[in-house]
Protein backbone atom coordinates (compact mmCIF):
# COMPACT_ATOMS: atom_id res chain seq x y z
CA UNK A 1 0.00 0.00 0.00
CA UNK A 2 1.28 3.45 -0.87
CA UNK A 3 2.04 5.84 1.92
CA UNK A 4 1.44 9.57 1.73
CA UNK A 5 5.04 10.27 0.70
CA UNK A 6 4.86 7.77 -2.13
CA UNK A 7 1.54 9.21 -3.34
CA UNK A 8 3.02 12.71 -3.26
CA UNK A 9 6.06 11.53 -5.21
CA UNK A 10 3.87 9.85 -7.83
CA UNK A 11 1.65 12.93 -8.06
CA UNK A 12 4.76 15.08 -8.47
CA UNK A 13 6.20 12.95 -11.26
CA UNK A 14 2.84 12.75 -13.02
CA UNK A 15 2.36 16.52 -12.83
CA UNK A 16 5.88 17.20 -14.06
CA UNK A 17 5.60 14.80 -16.99
CA UNK A 18 2.22 16.22 -17.91
CA UNK A 19 3.62 19.76 -17.74
CA UNK A 20 6.37 18.81 -20.19
CA UNK A 21 3.85 17.14 -22.51
CA UNK A 22 1.64 20.25 -22.32
CA UNK A 23 4.61 22.50 -23.11
CA UNK A 24 5.35 20.37 -26.16
CA UNK A 25 1.64 20.50 -27.11
CA UNK A 26 1.51 16.69 -27.26
CA UNK A 27 -0.22 15.89 -23.96
CA UNK A 28 -2.91 13.53 -25.34
CA UNK A 29 -0.44 11.49 -27.37
CA UNK A 30 2.19 11.39 -24.61
CA UNK A 31 -0.34 10.33 -21.96
CA UNK A 32 -1.54 7.52 -24.24
CA UNK A 33 2.00 6.40 -25.03
CA UNK A 34 3.21 6.49 -21.42
CA UNK A 35 0.08 4.57 -20.35
CA UNK A 36 0.73 1.80 -22.90
CA UNK A 37 4.47 1.69 -22.25
CA UNK A 38 3.97 1.40 -18.49
CA UNK A 39 1.70 -1.60 -18.97
CA UNK A 40 4.03 -3.24 -21.48
CA UNK A 41 7.01 -2.81 -19.15
CA UNK A 42 4.98 -4.09 -16.20
CA UNK A 43 3.93 -7.19 -18.15
CA UNK A 44 7.52 -8.09 -19.08
CA UNK A 45 9.22 -9.55 -16.00
CA UNK A 46 12.71 -9.58 -17.52
CA UNK A 47 12.51 -5.99 -18.73
CA UNK A 48 11.03 -4.77 -15.44
CA UNK A 49 13.78 -6.57 -13.49
CA UNK A 50 16.51 -5.10 -15.71
CA UNK A 51 15.18 -1.55 -15.48
CA UNK A 52 14.78 -1.87 -11.70
CA UNK A 53 18.15 -3.52 -11.05
CA UNK A 54 20.39 -1.17 -9.08
CA UNK A 55 23.48 -2.91 -10.49
CA UNK A 56 22.62 -1.90 -14.07
CA UNK A 57 23.99 1.58 -14.84
CA UNK A 58 21.37 4.24 -15.54
CA UNK A 59 22.88 4.92 -18.97
CA UNK A 60 22.41 1.25 -19.93
CA UNK A 61 18.80 1.28 -18.72
CA UNK A 62 18.09 4.40 -20.74
CA UNK A 63 19.73 2.89 -23.82
CA UNK A 64 17.46 -0.17 -23.45
CA UNK A 65 14.40 2.08 -23.22
CA UNK A 66 15.50 4.08 -26.27
CA UNK A 67 16.17 0.90 -28.28
CA UNK A 68 12.80 -0.61 -27.41
CA UNK A 69 10.77 2.54 -28.00
CA UNK A 70 12.57 3.96 -31.05
CA UNK A 71 9.97 4.30 -33.82
CA UNK A 72 7.18 3.24 -31.44
CA UNK A 73 6.86 6.38 -29.34
CA UNK A 74 7.56 10.07 -29.71
CA UNK A 75 10.89 11.55 -28.68
CA UNK A 76 9.11 13.42 -25.89
CA UNK A 77 7.63 10.19 -24.52
CA UNK A 78 10.97 8.38 -24.72
CA UNK A 79 12.66 11.25 -22.86
CA UNK A 80 9.98 11.25 -20.16
CA UNK A 81 10.12 7.48 -19.66
CA UNK A 82 13.91 7.73 -19.49
CA UNK A 83 13.55 10.45 -16.85
CA UNK A 84 11.48 8.10 -14.68
CA UNK A 85 13.85 5.17 -15.27
CA UNK A 86 16.91 7.35 -14.63
CA UNK A 87 15.43 8.54 -11.35
CA UNK A 88 15.08 4.94 -10.20
CA UNK A 89 11.27 5.05 -10.37
CA UNK A 90 10.68 2.23 -12.88
CA UNK A 91 8.58 0.43 -10.28
CA UNK A 92 6.30 3.47 -10.07
CA UNK A 93 5.84 3.86 -13.83
CA UNK A 94 2.35 2.30 -13.88
CA UNK A 95 1.19 4.47 -10.97
CA UNK A 96 2.70 7.57 -12.59
CA UNK A 97 1.04 6.74 -15.93
CA UNK A 98 -2.30 6.16 -14.18
CA UNK A 99 -2.05 9.48 -12.38
CA UNK A 100 -1.08 11.30 -15.59
CA UNK A 101 -4.13 9.82 -17.34
CA UNK A 102 -6.40 10.67 -14.42
CA UNK A 103 -5.22 14.29 -14.24
CA UNK A 104 -5.52 14.74 -18.00
CA UNK A 105 -9.03 13.24 -17.91
CA UNK A 106 -10.05 15.39 -14.92
CA UNK A 107 -9.03 18.49 -16.88
CA UNK A 108 -11.55 17.48 -19.53
CA UNK A 109 -14.11 16.28 -16.96
CA UNK A 110 -13.77 12.71 -18.16
CA UNK A 111 -13.33 9.29 -16.58
CA UNK A 112 -10.61 6.86 -17.69
CA UNK A 113 -11.51 3.38 -18.88
CA UNK A 114 -8.67 0.89 -19.22
CA UNK A 115 -9.50 -1.34 -22.18
CA UNK A 116 -7.54 -4.55 -22.70
CA UNK A 117 -7.79 -6.09 -26.14
CA UNK A 118 -6.03 -8.93 -27.95
CA UNK A 119 -5.43 -6.57 -30.89
CA UNK A 120 -4.99 -2.83 -31.29
CA UNK A 121 -8.35 -1.14 -31.79
CA UNK A 122 -8.93 1.40 -34.54
CA UNK A 123 -10.15 4.90 -33.71
CA UNK A 124 -13.72 4.19 -34.85
CA UNK A 125 -13.99 1.17 -32.54
CA UNK A 126 -12.57 3.15 -29.61
CA UNK A 127 -15.06 5.96 -30.30
CA UNK A 128 -17.97 3.49 -30.32
CA UNK A 129 -16.73 1.93 -27.09
CA UNK A 130 -16.38 5.33 -25.41
CA UNK A 131 -19.89 6.28 -26.52
CA UNK A 132 -21.38 3.03 -25.20
CA UNK A 133 -19.54 3.33 -21.86
CA UNK A 134 -20.78 6.92 -21.55
CA UNK A 135 -24.35 5.72 -22.13
CA UNK A 136 -23.99 2.99 -19.50
CA UNK A 137 -22.27 5.13 -16.86
CA UNK A 138 -23.67 8.60 -17.52
CA UNK A 139 -20.09 9.95 -17.56
CA UNK A 140 -17.80 11.18 -20.33
CA UNK A 141 -15.30 8.39 -20.89
CA UNK A 142 -11.78 8.35 -22.35
CA UNK A 143 -10.59 4.85 -23.28
CA UNK A 144 -6.95 3.91 -22.84
CA UNK A 145 -6.39 0.81 -24.93
CA UNK A 146 -3.74 -1.71 -23.95
CA UNK A 147 -2.95 -4.65 -26.21
CA UNK A 148 -2.99 -7.82 -24.08
CA UNK A 149 -1.73 -10.87 -25.99
CA UNK A 150 -3.06 -13.12 -23.20
CA UNK A 151 -6.60 -12.37 -24.36
CA UNK A 152 -7.80 -14.71 -27.08
CA UNK A 153 -10.35 -12.20 -28.30
CA UNK A 154 -12.84 -9.59 -27.15
CA UNK A 155 -12.12 -6.83 -24.67
CA UNK A 156 -11.98 -6.38 -20.92
CA UNK A 157 -12.78 -2.88 -19.74
CA UNK A 158 -12.07 -1.50 -16.27
CA UNK A 159 -13.86 1.70 -15.35
CA UNK A 160 -13.11 2.61 -11.75
CA UNK A 161 -13.98 -0.46 -9.69
CA UNK A 162 -16.27 -1.90 -12.37
CA UNK A 163 -15.03 -4.49 -14.86
CA UNK A 164 -16.89 -5.24 -18.08
CA UNK A 165 -15.57 -8.59 -19.27
CA UNK A 166 -16.37 -9.15 -22.93
CA UNK A 167 -13.45 -11.51 -23.49
CA UNK A 168 -13.85 -14.77 -25.38
CA UNK A 169 -12.70 -16.63 -22.26
CA UNK A 170 -15.48 -15.04 -20.20
CA UNK A 171 -18.11 -15.79 -22.83
CA UNK A 172 -17.01 -19.42 -23.04
CA UNK A 173 -17.20 -19.67 -19.24
CA UNK A 174 -20.74 -18.23 -19.35
CA UNK A 175 -21.70 -20.87 -21.92
CA UNK A 176 -20.22 -23.65 -19.79
CA UNK A 177 -22.19 -22.46 -16.78
CA UNK A 178 -25.40 -22.13 -18.80
CA UNK A 179 -25.11 -25.65 -20.23
CA UNK A 180 -23.95 -27.05 -16.90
Amino acid sequence: MEGPTSARVIDGYAAALLDVADAEETADDVVDEVFRIARAFDANDELRATLSDLRVPVERKQAVVADILEGRASKVTIALVNLVVGAGRTGDLVAIANRMADVAAEREEMTIAEVRSAVDLDAETVDRLETRLAEVTGKRVKAKVVVDPDLVGGVVTKLGDTVFDGSVKSRLQDLREAWG
